[in-house]
């Protein structure tokens, strides 16, 4: 009995992990983007003449964050269901 009760204790504490970790996942790109996109008004306002290199940068790098904190919550969801 006492090992069932302990399986289902840690089943409710990795669902609480992964919770988590989705959701400082999310957190952390929201950050990230906000950041990437202060940094290239900033460049923008420094160097007009630049505008399309820079945006163009930082909608890769805003890609790039964006499909990184998408694989955390997907090992996330993974760690929640299996």
């Amino acid at each position: 009995m006492t090992i069932l009760l302990a399986l289902l204790e840690a089943a409710g504490l990795a669902k609480l992990g992964a919770g988590i970790g989705a959701s400082i996942a999310a957190i952390g790109a929201g950050l990230g983007i906000g950041r990437i996109g202060s940094a290239a008004m900033e460049a923008i306002a420094r160097q007009p003449e630049s505008t399309s290199d820079i945006r163009a940068n930082m909608i890769i790098i805003a890609a790039l964050v964006e499909g990184v904190a998408l694989f955390a919550v997907i090992v996330c969801l993974l760690c929640l269901f299996l």
